[in-house]
């Protein structure tokens, strides 16, 4: 469970971080408006509760497709096709730039933590050129 809790902690703290990017934040928009219309449009047309209908949404665009729930009328099949076709690529691509920014905060911190040892290093062969005599 823990590793879990961390995982998702550095999820929101490199989603957190990235909302300083105008690109970052228009694909957030895409994302959040294309989940909002599938659930509206599950809502409305196969008139299941909100929750079902969010729930379907996130589940058909990260794939996962635990088939609990299924698109009953034409339309609704129809509208899933267009909807997996244009929300797979704009989840890929928000999975992509969190991982990315998560990877940059690891790189930070890593060069924090080597920095002050490097320091260190370097005066011990200011004060002694070859250490080898």
């Amino acid at each position: 469970m823990i590793p879990f809790v961390l995982t998702l902690w550095r999820f929101v703290r490199a989603v957190g971080r990235s909302m300083k990017d105008p690109d970052f934040q228009a694909l957030f928009f895409l994302v959040v408006l294309t989940l909002l219309s599938g659930t509206v449009f599950y809502r409305g047309v196969e008139e299941w509760s909100l929750l079902d209908s969010l729930y379907f949404s996130v589940v058909t665009l990260t794939t996962v497709g635990y088939g609990d729930l299924a698109p009953s009328t034409a339309l609704s099949k129809i509208f899933t096709v267009v909807y997996l076709f244009v929300g797979i690529g704009l989840i890929l691509g928000f999975i992509d730039a969190v991982s990315k920014r998560a990877m940059e905060m690891r790189g930070e911190k890593s060069k924090r933590c080597r920095t002050p040892q490097q320091g260190r290093d370097n005066r011990d062969q200011e004060r002694d050129p070859d250490p080898d005599l």
